[in-house]
């Protein structure tokens, strides 16, 4: 929201003197004062006027979180546990999932209470690497990687997939790094290639990595450096 509104917002001021107060360099936005009327203002940003506070602001949450098997990356669900029960309650409020798993895929999730922030994270044009770690039913063929980097021809959505990246570990195992977040898309991608993957686990989104050290269900904040590392790729 712009500045001028959030302070025209209140019953006793106008417009007007709105911005004869941004201008004059009464409002202060996060301790420090801004004349700029037109300054878009987040909701987690504190504003007062001559020391009286207008919006409280509040904190923003980025949070890791290591997915276990068996939970929905849902809010709430009648039937199924969700990752948001993995949090503490008070923690768990308002956040947004950005970049979700099927109930049966582990590993790096991002929670967020910036929707702005988890809504451009995961914009489909963005181009955001994904990485997986992949277990098959069957042996991957050795001419799958060509096919994954040339791409995969879905029929529903009549399109092909990005260019994607397989390398192969073992026999049955392997590293795939996509770009999109398409409906069940590795999954799918191997359907077409006659095989199955019995197992998903996402390591990776852009350059952030989950930690080797952080248990299955457990958590932690992202740092300011690995928020501003996301950043990057919409900024």
């Amino acid at each position: 929201m712009k500045l001028s509104r959030i302070v025209s917002n209140q019953p006793d001021i106008s417009r007007k003197q709105a911005n004869w107060l941004i201008a004059t360099g009464q409002v202060y936005v996060n301790d420090l004062s801004c004349r700029t009327a037109g300054a878009d203002v987040d909701e987690f940003a504190a504003v007062s006027v001559n020391g009286q506070t207008l919006q409280q602001g509040h904190c923003a949450h980025y949070i890791m979180l290591n997915k276990p098997a068996g939970y929905l990356s849902a809010t709430e669900d009648d039937t199924h546990p969700t990752v948001l029960q993995l949090l503490p309650s008070a923690l768990g409020q308002g956040l947004h999932i950005a970049g979700r798993l099927d109930r049966a895929t582990t590993g790096l999730m991002i929670l967020t209470n910036d929707g702005t922030w988890s809504r451009q994270l995961t914009l489909p044009g963005m181009g955001i690497a994904k990485v997986y770690r992949v277990a098959t039913a069957y042996p991957i063929g050795p001419d799958t990687p060509q096919r994954f980097a040339e791409g995969i021809w879905f029929e529903y959505e009549q399109l092909t997939t990005a260019p994607a990246i397989l390398e192969l570990l073992e026999p049955t195992l392997a590293r795939l790094t996509i770009y999109e977040g398409r409906y069940h898309q590795v999954k799918r991608m191997f359907h077409a290639e006659g095989n199955r993957v019995i197992a998903l686990h996402r390591e990776q989104i852009g350059h952030l990595q989950l930690n080797s050290d952080l248990a299955e269900g457990h958590f932690r904040m992202l740092t300011g450096s690995e928020i501003e590392g996301l950043n990057r790729y919409y900024t």
